[in-house]
């Protein structure tokens, strides 16, 4: 197969992705939080959206294989996880209608959002009698969110920190709804013409690299203090968001 990609940009593409992992690997940040905006910065959003399929489905898989069971995730959320790809699908369904720099600005309010709330890390607690009748809605904003931008982390990850829950079930929860996004992603960008067998190849060798990153992130955690390493990232982050924005709105 003959890749349409320059040097330069495959250069890129094996950066984003290594980054990405490294990042994952050092302090647990999600993998297209970190990839996406570098890629959409030198390749547009739509074109960077298939890329990171793969790779962040290897990074879900592998967490959920060390979180303990996954029945009590599934029993307590399954509306929510339900709704995600539903709005996965809508999501996509506007991607399809914007040009791709505008559907890049809207990453970037997405990523400048998740950084606010990154750096502020509340501690708040929502009324128990509220998350069954909420639950459904979050997860279907969280899905459009995430087909119009790529970003999975808003409004749930706010959504399950405010809850009480065990480790094991808010890490399954949040994978769980990001491995179910990830497939309708595939198939919403497929149908879209995104998702090529060149792009699909490309998402499949970022399996190999997110691993290598994520190990060496995971060897730099026990080094440097994870405190500063992740706000150190969420202030790159948040100038690649605030970069996507002023490009789309330009």
């Amino acid at each position: 197969m003959t890749l349409s990609y320059s040097g330069a940009e495959l250069a890129v593409i094996v950066f984003a992705m290594l980054f990405a992992g490294f990042v994952k690997g050092a302090t647990g940040l999600g993998y297209s939080t970190s990839c996406l905006p570098i890629l959409a910065l030198s390749l547009g959003l739509k074109a960077s959206l298939p890329l990171v399929l793969a790779p962040s489905l290897a990074s879900n898989v592998t967490v959920m294989l060390g979180a303990g069971p996954l029945a009590p995730a599934v029993r307590r959320f399954w509306p929510m996880l339900a709704a995600a790809p539903v709005g996965v699908l809508a999501g996509a369904a506007l991607l399809g209608r914007v040009d791709s720099d505008m559907a890049g600005a809207a990453l970037g309010c997405a990523l400048v959002a998740w950084c606010a709330f990154a750096f502020a890390t509340p501690h708040w607690r929502l009324r128990p009698g509220l998350e069954r009748p909420l639950a459904p809605g979050v997860g279907l904003v969280t899905g459009v969110i995430n087909g119009l931008t790529g970003s999975q982390v808003l409004p749930i990850t706010p959504f399950l920190m405010s809850l009480e829950m065990p480790r094991g079930v808010f890490l399954h929860t949040l994978n769980l709804s990001f491995t179910l996004s990830t497939f309708a992603m595939g198939a919403a960008l497929t149908r879209l013409g995104i998702m090529t067998a060149e792009t699909a190849t490309i998402s499949l060798a970022g399996v190999a690299l997110s691993v290598a990153g994520v190990r060496s992130g995971a060897a730099l955690r026990r080094r440097l203090p994870e405190k500063t390493f992740r706000a150190g990232v969420l202030a790159v982050l948040s100038l690649a968001g605030a970069a996507l924005i002023v490009r789309g709105l330009g």
